[in-house]
């Protein structure tokens, strides 16, 4: 039975008379990445920041790490770690003397120390770089310092805000790798992020924020399937071949520039091979076939109003 790390009934919060988080509720499973997606000023960080006891809820109850929130932040703080929008990573100090830092700042034993020391720059790649300067870093070797001192603790539970933000594509795949990772460990993660793609590919669970309400959750399949707009692309090799097909299939839209229908579809195997043996039945052939299904792009317009440009 799988228990849950995180459980949110109810959470309100307004900063004077704006509403930032108008009652809303989720439920993490333990050892599952958790996406909370939405546009700037959904209140995506505020629900870090309650969580993490960085701020107190107006309303509402939460549960980390089976530990209440509002009675017993210690024991939260003690089981979480967090790692925020920008790698909080002090410069002026070698990457492992940052590391030793969180070391010496938190509860683990001084004979451990060395030891976890050197496991994290090992399991972050960052061995050769560890005598030299946080401000020498790339930023994709500064978030991975970053997270391995979030994870001296050895945390239950991992917040990530936005913690991808700037990295180039290598970076944030590496990123990406680092967080399965964990969750690979028996981690728990709760992710935000601007990028639908980073949530389609890592989040077990995604909630749709936006103005301070949750309008959608469920795993990114569940959430596509909520948007119309699944259909069959079929190119064919002339006008005469097009003609013909968008006879056969009256339903379909047609792109005359790319001799081409596209023929609505729920994409299962049934309907996919009653369509082919149509086109065989007509005597047509398409030159090309291709299966297109709405991805999370689609669904968080649909759901927001706003474009993915309105989340960066």
């Amino acid at each position: 039975m799988t228990t849950s790390a995180i459980a949110v009934s109810g959470l309100r919060k307004a900063f004077k008379e704006k509403v930032v988080l108008d009652g809303i509720d989720l439920e993490v499973s333990a050892g599952t990445i958790f996406s909370l997606l939405g546009p700037n000023g959904a209140g995506k960080t505020t629900t870090v920041n309650i969580l993490t006891t960085l701020m107190k809820a107006d309303g509402g109850t939460a549960q980390v790490a089976g530990h209440d929130l509002a009675a017993d932040a210690k024991a939260v703080r003690a089981a979480i770690g967090v790692t925020g929008q920008f790698a909080a990573v002090d410069e002026l100090l070698t990457g492992q003397e940052n590391l030793q830092l969180m070391v010496d700042l938190s509860p683990v034993p001084a004979k451990a120390g060395k030891r976890i020391v050197a496991e994290l720059l090992e399991r972050f790649d960052l061995v050769e770089s560890a005598q030299k300067p946080a401000s020498t870093y790339s930023g994709g070797m500064r978030r991975k310092l970053d997270l391995a001192m979030t994870l001296v603790g050895d945390p239950q539970i991992i917040f990530l805000d936005e913690p991808t933000t700037g990295l180039d594509p290598r970076s944030r795949r590496t990123m990406w790798s680092i967080i399965r990772d964990l969750v690979a460990d028996g981690v728990t993660v709760f992710l935000t992020t601007q990028y639908l793609e980073e949530a389609d590919q890592l989040a077990d669970q995604v909630a749709v924020l936006d103005q301070g309400r949750l309008v959608a959750q469920g795993t990114p399949d569940e959430l596509k399937r909520l948007i119309p707009g699944t259909h069959v692309r079929l190119r064919f090799g002339g006008v005469s071949q097009l003609d013909a097909a968008a006879v056969v299939f009256p339903d379909a839209t047609r792109d005359d520039d790319a001799l081409a229908l596209r023929v609505p579809s729920d994409a299962g195997t049934t309907s996919l091979r009653a369509m082919l043996d149509r086109l065989d039945e007509y005597s047509l052939t398409a030159e090309e076939f291709s299966v297109h299904t709405p991805d999370l792009d689609d669904v968080f317009l649909a759901l927001t109003g706003h474009t993915t440009e309105a989340t960066r």
